[in-house]
């Protein structure tokens, strides 16, 4: 809420002649450098710019906080200091500086005497005059609704999450410039799809107006990096924003991004190779170890990772086969276990018995390997097993973080299998896809031996940043829109 004491003081001073909002300043240092590497720095001339995040005045001196994008630093004014950027230089600058202001200052670097690195500010220039100030609450703004509806002021009262943010830039950097080291092109597929599909999840449907049709905000890129691949590319790949209309909570936001790549001659083995030399480089070049603590635990990176054949492990545990389970079994098995699902059928129940029985007992980075053919519907059968198929998930921290399989890349076969799923989107389940008979005719033309993976990018950035929700990792998750008169109360 603007401050009318605030704007009062914006007025006189563009009325004596300074601009409050000028267009840019020498900025040369930051807080880090400097506060890092005082011996280097101590007497000489520096240049910084940033947010007063705190003001305090001790006699003839002003001790400012200042908050740049590094860290913070403190800045010692005179008394007589006086605002630069004005046609009369007469205006005594604390007369119109208050907590929450951007400045510019340039002055010497010295200690005080209780030994805090600080600037000797010889001028300071108003760079943005700020209406609202710093919330009530600034030190320590601590609501979690807060922090992420109004992100801006959880960037200035809580620096430390901007290292989340750090992190996870270094986690899509590392991951490109890996992918095009192995040869992978990258390209940019369709967000609005007529037909929706690569995953079983609820889309987000819209309008296009000039087509006079319906369109869906994609669920995954995977039909459309696919073809692709049927085109002649060998490699491909996509860091993307994808939409599920589901659940929002720890793991899971309607908006998300992830990383779908695709490999010509390659099956699912090859990508457990490659994913674990990926990520464990990964956590090595990021942390300079392959080992890092997430909530309490250590977390190893180091290969190879452990493979948990689930199929068989579920039917140790509970004596249930899933690879055979049928539609009618799966009703009774989701009464007797108790098991809360959408639909029971058996690709839900299967889901919900992995949850119950396998999930709570990962936690090292591992490969879930080897799914009932019937939850796997882009997926080749498992050789010399066709009840299972050629596909696993890749957990960390008992959170599912990668999926891939070796591709079906028979068109009979892949016909079959989406007429399937359309009986079981007509029958009522809501997370089934629909037949998309222009994927259908692309693979006739005859798709090569392929393997393919997405890497969910939100979960990954948590574990690495030792958090326990993809809001801490995502700059702006999803809210409930507030109206107006609840707006007013986060002020």
């Amino acid at each position: 809420m603007v401050d009318a004491y605030r704007v009062e003081k914006l007025s006189k001073l563009k009325s004596l002649g300074v601009n409050p909002y000028p267009y840019s300043f020498d900025q040369r240092n930051h807080s880090i450098e400097i506060t890092s590497n005082f011996k280097d720095f101590e007497g000489k001339d520096v240049s910084v710019a940033g947010r007063i995040v705190r003001l305090r005045v001790v006699g003839k001196l002003t001790f400012i906080d200042l908050l740049d994008q590094d860290g913070k630093i403190q800045v010692l004014a005179a008394e007589k200091l006086t605002i630069q950027n004005t046609e009369k230089d007469s205006l005594k600058l604390l007369d119109f500086i208050d907590s929450g202001d951007i400045i510019g200052v340039k002055g010497k670097v010295m200690k005080t005497k209780r030994g805090e690195v600080s600037i000797e500010a010889r001028s300071i220039e108003l760079l943005s005059k700020s209406l609202s100030g710093l919330p009530e609450k600034f030190h320590g703004l601590t609501d979690i609704e807060l922090r992420y509806r109004k992100r801006h002021l959880d960037l200035i009262s809580n620096p430390n999450v901007r290292s989340f943010f750090i992190t996870r830039a270094k986690i899509l950097k590392y991951v490109r410039d890996f992918l095009d080291s192995k040869g992978y092109v990258e390209f940019e597929t369709p967000v609005l799809q007529p037909t929706y599909g690569g995953a079983n999840a609820k889309p987000f449907k819209t309008y296009v107006n000039a087509l006079k049709s319906d369109f869906f905000l994609r669920i995954a890129d995977e039909l459309y990096l696919k073809r692709l691949i049927i085109g002649g590319f060998e490699k491909v790949y996509e860091v993307s924003k994808d939409f599920r209309n589901e659940d929002i909570d720890s793991t899971h936001n309607p908006e998300f991004t992830q990383v779908e790549m695709y490999a010509a001659f390659q099956d699912y083995e090859d990508y457990m190779k490659m994913l674990e030399e990926m990520i464990s480089g990964m956590v090595k070049s990021i942390f300079r170890d392959t080992k890092i603590t997430y909530q309490g635990k250590e977390l190893n990176f180091k290969t190879p990772f452990k493979r948990v054949y689930w199929v068989e492990v579920l039917k140790k545990k509970t004596g249930i086969d899933v690879s055979t389970l049928t539609n009618n079994d799966a009703q009774k098995i989701a009464k007797k276990e108790g098991l809360k699902t959408s639909i029971p059928n058996a690709y839900h129940v299967a889901d919900a018995l992995f949850d119950k029985y396998i999930k709570p007992e990962l936690f090292e980075p591992v490969f879930v390997v080897d799914y009932p053919a019937y939850m796997c519907p882009l997926t080749k059968v498992k050789r010399g097993n066709p009840l299972l198929s050629e596909r696993f998930e890749f957990y960390i921290a008992g959170k599912e973080d990668g999926n891939c399989y070796s591709e079906l890349t028979d068109p009979l076969e892949q016909r079959k299998n989406f007429e399937q799923q359309e009986k079981e989107r007509k029958a009522g389940d809501e997370e089934a896809p629909p037949f998309d008979s222009d994927f259908i005719e692309a693979i006739e033309t005859g798709m090569p031996p392929t393997a393919g993976l997405g890497l969910a990018i939100d979960r990954l950035a948590m574990i690495l940043t030792n958090n326990t929700s993809i809001k801490e990792v995502i700059p702006f998750p999803i809210q409930k829109p507030f109206n107006d008169q609840n707006s007013q109360k986060t002020q």
